[in-house]
């Protein structure tokens, strides 16, 4: 059994200030015994002015909000897996990146959203994360977690179920969505999906998300969640700001893929035929 925690954050547009919340919340998730620390989306700046945004951000190499993540990280001897900072990267642009940090501080994997998420809302909502970010080229797992092997994904990833399957294919134990889940989506689709997803792959599913109102004007749904492999949850943040834990036992997924076993039944899908 293994004591996780996830961190439901309000992140704002100064980095300074998410840093510091990062860094208590891994010193709470540490005092209150868990392995490792999971956290939402853009944990280090939320901000849709993009102009406004652009003054902060930095390469991953200068990026503040990581670098006070790993010193906490290796203070309190905990993991902590950064759901994600916007970083600048090679084309002008920036990635969406997520960041698995080990108990020594030391970066063991990085992961840039596959998926960005382009949509008008009927809310009058507009996001146009093409416009600014880069979108990832690779499917990410990272050997050796208090969790077992752990496959990333970003928020809007959670509606590709191909996903998903490739991380189970490639013996994920457990897969993160951080998210900044929108209160009209999450409402509608936050809940379903994620136990949809943890029942397909047979695995764990850990969602840290953003919650509440934030410095920009909008508005998250919040509802971390951890789901078991048989689509149980074993943990809802509800809608508020805080750390929250859950134990997670990696014998229940061959419990159900005992029961269960479809991904020993996948077979080769041909092309459609149209008749």
């Amino acid at each position: 059994m293994t004591r996780v925690a996830l961190f439901q954050s309000t992140s704002g547009i100064d980095p300074e200030a998410n840093a510091r919340a990062l860094t208590d919340a891994i010193g709470t998730a540490s005092a209150g015994g868990a392995a490792m620390l999971f956290t939402p989306e853009m944990t280090g700046l939320l901000d849709s002015d993009s102009a406004r945004a652009a003054r902060v951000l930095r390469v991953q190499e200068e990026d503040g909000v990581l670098a006070a993540a790993q010193e906490a990280a290796a203070r309190h001897r905990i993991w902590v897996h950064i759901g994600s900072l916007a970083v600048l990267v090679e084309n002008g642009k920036v990635a969406n990146r997520s960041f698995v940090i080990d108990r020594e501080g030391v970066i063991r994997g990085t992961y840039d959203k596959l998926h960005l998420f382009d949509v008008d809302l009927p809310t009058g909502e507009s996001w146009r994360e093409s416009n600014t970010y880069s979108p990832g080229a690779g499917v990410t797992l990272v050997n050796g977690t208090p969790v077992g092997k752990l496959g990333l994904t970003i928020c809007y990833d959670l509606r590709f179920p191909g996903l998903f399957a490739r991380l189970a294919e490639s013996n994920a134990d457990v897969i993160t969505v951080p998210a900044a889940f929108t209160v009209p989506t999450g409402k509608a689709h936050w809940h379903v999906l994620l136990r949809a997803r943890a029942i397909e792959a047979g695995l764990f599913v850990v969602a840290a998300a953003q919650v509440g109102h934030h410095e920009d004007g909008r508005n998250t749904f919040g509802h971390s969640l951890v789901v078991d492999p048989w689509g149980e949850i074993l943990l809802d943040m509800g809608e508020e700001k805080g750390v929250g834990f859950a134990d997670i036992d990696l014998k229940r997924i061959s419990d159900v893929r005992s029961r269960i076993p479809a991904l020993n039944h996948r077979r080769p899908i041909p092309d459609a035929v149209t008749l």
